[in-house]
């Protein structure tokens, strides 16, 4: 009966709610017509502005085309009216040629007389013809009709669009995935399928606050990155220009829980294997080699197998930050902390400082462990599984790092492999 009565108080709960928000949809169906009348004035009057500007470009056009057609006739007319000119001059000449008395002079001139009366006359018949062609052509100097179809049309046809926001997206679980420390999420739109872009968040792993990672169309995002070993939720929501849907339920993603990784290195000097977990050098001087993967939070552990290992040669293992200088040995900068070892004894090193050394090398076929816990950013070292020392990761003349990677720095006679996703041993104070 309990359980009934919770259930029927949680229903009529839901219930008030329900009226509550019907209550306040009269006045917001009225702010909504105002903003919707406010909006169609705004319109109109921009359409009355830009139909008032047309109406100006076509007058100005019209004005430009009467100026044209009337400097082509002018320009007729003045040409006729030197062709006339030309014609009465030859006329007069003509005639007064006929007049002569001396019969042998009329002979002698009556073929060139007769050459240039013919040419006169047939100038002219071209130039009448021609005249009386185009006078035809351009009886209506400017046939042209304004046609306001397309307009009419136009304004008959304005009417209202209805919009909706877009339907609320769903995950697609069978598409996500967690690779080491990057997340792969899938989603697909959801009816009324109105949607332009999508907003994909997610929190920083430690039940935080939502960001956003992703603004586009795309229905699929890799995130990459990511801490290990974290519960991280992402959601989802799909935006047009009326507005957004809700966000989906947060969808929950498992980095995981121990790093796998390579190494990486654009150095000439140093020779990576195909599949980047064995790395040797090529240089008598120190070249440092730096992993794929950067930490920031955890505890995370890897080692290194001497494949090869000449007893003169010198090799720092540790971590690097972001700017390490690649052609010194790892620690000599303020962006790398190590223990640096030959085959005798071994000490720490950062920023060019050297403390803590103690006796004890390394020899061919030895394991050298690393163990990072950025939370208290401290830096284990392991010998064959056993434990060594220990060093605090304090910066001397840097800037504060904030993402570690695993780094190693060797010279010729050394061949190391890289051994990661191993459980981390835990850390004994020594």
């Amino acid at each position: 009966m309990k359980l009934e009565l919770q259930q029927l108080s949680e229903k009529a709960k839901a219930a008030s709610e329900l009226i509550h928000r019907l209550k306040e949809q009269p006045g917001q169906i009225e702010e909504c017509a105002d903003q919707l009348e406010s909006s169609i004035v705004e319109k109109v009057a921009a359409m009355e502005e830009a139909l008032h500007q047309r109406r100006d470009s076509l007058l100005a056009w019209l004005q430009q085309r009467k100026e044209n057609k009337v400097e082509e006739v002018r320009q007729r007319i003045a040409e006729a009216t030197q062709s006339l000119q030309s014609t009465t001059v030859g006329l007069q000449f003509h005639i007064e040629a006929v007049k002569e008395s001396d019969p042998v002079c009329f002979m002698e001139a009556n073929d060139v007389l007769s050459k240039r009366i013919e040419e006169l006359r047939l100038g002219w018949e071209e130039a009448l013809e021609q005249e009386a062609q185009e006078g035809h052509a351009t009886q209506h100097l400017l046939e042209y009709q304004l046609d306001e179809r397309p307009l009419i049309d136009a304004i008959a046809g304005l009417t209202f669009l209805q919009f909706q926001v877009p339907g609320v997206p769903a995950f697609v679980p069978s598409e996500c995935s967690s690779v080491n420390n990057a997340v792969t999420i899938a989603w697909c739109p959801q009816p009324p399928l109105h949607h332009t872009a999508f907003s994909l968040q997610i929190d920083d792993g430690n039940q935080g606050d939502f960001k956003e990672v992703y603004m586009g169309d795309e229905c699929v995002c890799t995130i990459d990155g990511l801490h290990f070993n974290s519960v991280y939720r992402a959601r989802v929501r799909a935006l047009n220009n009326t507005g957004h849907s809700d966000y989906t339920l947060p969808l929950t993603l498992h980095t995981a829980e121990v790093a796998c990784f390579t190494m990486e290195s654009n150095h000439p000097d140093l020779v990576l294997s195909e599949e980047g977990f064995r790395v040797s050098c090529d240089s008598y001087e120190h070249r440092v080699c730096v992993g794929g993967v950067g930490f920031s939070r955890g505890v995370h552990y890897w080692e290194f197998s001497l494949i090869n290992y000449d007893t003169n040669a010198d090799i720092a293992f540790g971590v690097a930050a972001k700017g390490v200088n690649s052609e010194a040995i790892l620690g000599k900068c303020g962006r790398g902390w190590c223990r640096y070892v030959d085959r005798e004894r071994a000490w720490m090193m950062h920023s060019g400082e050297h403390f803590n050394r103690s006796p004890g090398g390394v020899k061919e076929g030895d394991v050298v462990g690393v163990r990072l816990n950025t939370d208290i950013r401290t830096l284990t070292f392991y010998l064959n599984q056993v434990q060594q020392c220990s060093m605090l990761l304090k910066v001397i003349g840097a800037a504060a790092a904030t993402v570690f990677y695993p780094a190693v720095s060797m010279s010729r006679g050394v061949t190391l492999q890289l051994h990661t996703g191993l459980p981390t041993p835990t850390d004994t104070p020594i």
